[in-house]
């Protein structure tokens, strides 16, 4: 293997020598940004920050090189970004660019924009380490309570159940299931009177013969009718049948009953005067 002086004496490094006398003293970024006051490199200062900055985000995105390692990369773009933002106010400052103003947003290897907008930041693999995932998998919040007044926007009639019947399917289930119920509880009730003894439900065999009675198409009619509106309305089967076995007078019989009664009043009363 060569020596040190023999790599000194090589080609490459006598010309690379050449070139730093001739360019002066080797420039070195200042350790504060307010000591440079000159705007071409302050922006020359910058970019190499951005470079370095390049440089160890992608060293970082190898979870490989042990927890120890990605801490102290994850610190020290954290310095560098400092460092940056340093400079960009110093460039502001001599009248340059507002970088931190007009700046696009800082992103990750897989696109995601680096969590933490202000503060300390972790890239690649130094988000999941240990004690740092847990800072990245927040609950969710809690959803918003409603307000009375957004709660009220959903009550309506319908909540109430006052349209329960306006789909026309309840009311006609609920005629048939009625109508049932009260033919059973007739021929309940018919079959309980007739096991009592008590009363003979008249079903029209023992009608007597009526005291006004009809034409004979008249009086089918009538029974047609009757018939019918049994059969529309069942209710009518719960209803109590009155026979009447003696001869009502009409209304034209009344009048005149009162007013021979009255007739009589009026000639006992003056008649006997005449008497005396």
């Amino acid at each position: 293997m060569a020596r040190n002086a023999e790599k000194a004496m090589t080609t490459l490094a006598r010309w690379r020598a050449a070139k730093e006398i001739e360019s002066g003293e080797k420039d070195r970024r200042p350790y504060l940004a307010s000591e440079c006051s000159d705007l071409s490199k302050c922006e020359k200062y910058r970019l190499e920050i951005i470079r370095e900055i390049s440089k160890k985000v992608a060293q970082i995105q190898n979870a490989g090189l042990g927890e120890f390692r990605i801490r102290d990369l994850n610190d020290e773009i954290n310095k560098l970004l400092r460092e940056k933002r340093h400079w960009e106010n110093q460039i502001s400052a001599l009248g340059g660019p507002h970088y931190r103003r007009y700046g696009p947003k800082m992103f990750d290897a897989e696109g995601r924009e680096v969590p933490g907008n202000r503060g300390y930041k972790y890239f690649g693999a130094a988000k999941d380490l240990p004690g740092v995932r847990e800072l990245f998998e927040q609950e969710p919040p809690p959803p918003p309570r409603k307000t009375r007044a957004e709660l009220m926007k959903d009550i309506d009639a319908e909540y109430y159940g006052y349209r329960d019947d306006d789909d026309g399917i309840l009311i006609p289930l609920e005629e048939r299931v009625e109508y049932d119920a009260i033919r059973a509880s007739v021929q309940e009730w018919k079959d309980k009177m007739a096991t009592d003894g008590k009363f003979v439900l008249d079903d029209g065999e023992n009608e007597e013969d009526d005291i006004y009675p009809l034409s004979i198409p008249a009086r089918e009619a009538a029974e047609e009718r009757k018939e019918r509106q049994k059969e529309n309305n069942p209710m009518e089967l719960l209803a109590p049948k009155f026979t009447a076995h003696v001869p009502v007078p009409s209304q034209k019989d009344v009048e005149e009953a009162l007013l021979r009664k009255r007739k009589q009043e009026l000639l006992e009363k003056y008649g006997g005067d005449l008497d005396e």
